[in-house]
Formats: structure tokens, C-alpha cells, sequence
């Protein structure tokens, strides 16, 4: 592995390319736009292919037919874009063709701006467009996540047939971290695929297809499609705990926003506060039974994102109910560690806490003693 200091968006392109990726097809919007940036030089580097489409319909479009060719084929996005996207992507889904699909999430709803959001949740992990179907979801919370899954998008979308989105927001792609940049694959080694369409010579014709009118034929593909759903909730659920073990307190989040809580987490454990925190890495499929055992000790569940309220629902609905759920957000805004901190001592609800909150977070008076010690 080589070492770089990367922003997310750039160590995504460069994983994605030595994972194998040789096509790209997108339309820019920020805060993304480094990644087809700089797929635009790579990709003919490696003799791959770069386009910008003349709009985001068209990219997705060119990616169900280099999906459907058994290349191993990339888009990216942001929030609007997205949901230009939403009906390819559903007939992707349908016709089981490969791809990975990149949202870093911008703030909305409408053209919104471009602060980091997570108010695509729904999007990501409900399907997102028209009909039964499912992506494989991936939420990096560091840069290094950001290369790493990247290529395993690729290996996951190709063992499915399904379509793999890595869902970021526009802190991860812009921020500036070390990160291992992984080797690059042997072409050559790469899976097979005897149903892409690479034309009839010798074999039985390939048909690449979405559309079933008789009905029980659409019901057999759906079918199918929930089978599959079904094992990769019993084979590909990844998560982190954190201090979990013996937690009063577990807070949920995922992507930039676990690392907020986990800055929390830290602070309310120096302040005597039995605090923890589980991210789940797999949006879809959702990290269930390890949520579970995270939060098995706890009597406070409190979920952290920067939306209105998506991601807390799939927390109650997988703990069914059994621990109290709380839910702190901000819309266009992103939290402070401050701000998480508070509502973890409101849920302690203890004087210790309390006085040990106020110490921790006496922010101005450790920037004072670290000048004074310099």
C-alpha cells in the first residue's frame, strides 16, 4: 500500500481505479465534484473511460450499459443529483447489474446548499426510486473508510449484482486526512460474468431486462430480488462499538457524525458519564444484532444526525421499542460536541454528571493552559 495525504473525495476516485474501475459517467454538483475531477484525468491514464453526460438521467443511463457489458463502472452524485438518478437506478437494481454509486450528501430539500447533510437516509436505504429493491449502503466515517469501501463496494456489487451506493456528506469529501491507498487489482482476477452482454459468438444470447408483463414472472424476479436482500443481511453487516460494554448511555450515528459523538462519548466518560457509541458501517443492510448487543446494558438510546429525524426510526424499530430512543439533529447546521454533550448529561440526569460536565467542557480554560504550557 502506498501512503497520501488525501481529500475523501480524491482517495474515493483513486481506490475506485485500482479496484478495477474503468468507467465512470456523471454530471457535477458539489460539494463532489473532485471525484469526477479527477476521474476525468485518471481514468484515461489507466486506458479507462471518462464522460460527463449532459445531465445526471444520461449518466445513469451509461452506467446500465457498461454495468450490463460486465465492466466494473462507477457514478457519483450529490443529493439533487441523486434524485435524477432514481429511476436507472431502480432499473438496475431490477435487471441484478453491478455498479457503485457515490452520494456525498448536501444539505435540502430542494437545491438546499452545500453544507454536509444526511437527510438522504430514506433515500439510500428504502430503495429511493420506484418498485421492491434495495441498494447495499456503505457510510465512511473517515477518509481511509472512504478508500477502503470503495473497493469493497466493487467486490460486493459484483458477488450480488447489485447495484452498491457509498453514501458520504461534504465534510468526508472535502476533509484532508492520511490514508493507505490499497493495492491495485489484477484485472485478470477479476470475477467472471457469463451473462454480460459482450456479444453472441458461440453461446446463447445474454438479455439484459427490466421489464415483466406478465405478472407472475414479476413476481418470481421479486422475489428473487428479496431472497438476496436476505443474505446479504445474514453475510454483510459491518458496525463499531465503542465503550459499549458496560454503557448507561449508547449514542447512534454514523458517518461525520459518529465522529461528533465519539468526541462526546470521550467527554462524557471524563466526566464519569457511562457513555458509548455504535455506527453502523452497512446502512442497508442494517447492522441489527450488533446494535442490539451494543445497546444491551444501555437505559438511554440517542441518536445523532444532520437531518430532521430518518435514521432514528431504524434504531427503534431494530431495538423494537425496548430501550427509550432519543433523537438530537440538525437541519443545515452541524453539530457541536458541546451541544451532543449536554443532551448526554440531561439523559444521566445526575449532579456528578452535571459537575463533571461543566470541567469537561471548560474549553477556554484548556486552551489557556495549553498556552501557558507552550
Amino acid at each position: 500500500m502506498s501512503k497520501a495525504l488525501m481529500k475523501g473525495n480524491e482517495a474515493l476516485a483513486e481506490a475506485a481505479v485500482r479496484a478495477g474501475c474503468r468507467y465512470f459517467f456523471g454530471y457535477p454538483i458539489t460539494p463532489q465534484n473532485e471525484i469526477p475531477e479527477y476521474l476525468s484525468w485518471r481514468l484515461p491514464e489507466m486506458g479507462g473511460v471518462f464522460i460527463q453526460a449532459e445531465s445526471e438521467l444520461a449518466a445513469i443511463n451509461m452506467v446500465y450499459g457498461a454495468a450490463g457489458s460486465g465492466a466494473r463502472v462507477m457514478t457519483s452524485s450529490s443529493s439533487p443529483g441523486i434524485s435524477l438518478k432514481q429511476e436507472g437506478i431502480s432499473y438496475i437494481a431490477c435487471a441484478e447489474l453491478p455498479c457503485v454509486i457515490v452520494n456525498m450528501m448536501r444539505g435540502g430539500p430542494g437545491l438546499g446548499g452545500i453544507q454536509p447533510s444526511q437527510g438522504d437516509y430514506f433515500q439510500a436505504v428504502k430503495g429511493g426510486g420506484h418498485g421492491d429493491y434495495h441498494l447495499l449502503v456503505l457510510a465512511p466515517g473517515t477518509v481511509q473508510e472512504m478508500a477502503d469501501l470503495a473497493v469493497k463496494a466493487f467486490t460486493l456489487a459484483d458477488e450480488y449484482r447489485n447495484p452498491v451506493m457509498i453514501l458520504g456528506d461534504g465534510i468526508l469529501g472535502q476533509m484532508m486526512e492520511g490514508v493507505e491507498l490499497p493495492e491495485f487489482q489484477n484485472l485478470a482476477a477479476l470475477p467472471s460474468k457469463p451473462w454480460a452482454t459482450t456479444g453472441a459468438q458461440g453461446r446463447e444470447r445474454n438479455i439484459i431486462n427490466s421489464l415483466y408483463l406478465e405478472p407472475e414472472e414479476l413476481e418470481k424476479v421479486n422475489l428473487k430480488l428479496q431472497r438476496k436482500y436476505r443474505l446479504m443481511a445474514e453475510k454483510e453487516t459491518l458496525a463499531e462499538s465503542y465503550l459499549t460494554e458496560d454503557a448507561d448511555i449508547v449514542l447512534a450515528a454514523y458517518g461525520t457524525a459518529a465522529r461528533i459523538a465519539k468526541a462526546a462519548v470521550d467527554r462524557a466518560r471524563a466526566a464519569g458519564i457511562k457513555a458509548g457509541l455504535f455506527r453502523p458501517i452497512t446502512l442497508y443492510p442494517f447492522p441489527a444484532q450488533e446494535l442490539r448487543r451494543a445497546c444491551k446494558a444501555a437505559k438511554h438510546v440517542l441518536t445523532v444526525e444532520f437531518s430532521s429525524g430518518q435514521f432514528v426510526e431504524d434504531v427503534r424499530y431494530y431495538l423494537e421499542f425496548k430501550v427509550p430512543v432519543h433523537f438530537y439533529g440538525r437541519v443545515g447546521v452541524v453539530p457541536t460536541t458541546r451541544e451532543i454533550l449536554e443532551e448526554i448529561t440531561h439523559l444521566a440526569g445526575n449532579d456528578v454528571g452535571k459537575r463533571s460536565y461543566a470541567q469537561a467542557v471548560d474549553w477556554t480554560g484548556m486552551r489557556g493552559a495549553n498556552r501557558q504550557t507552550k
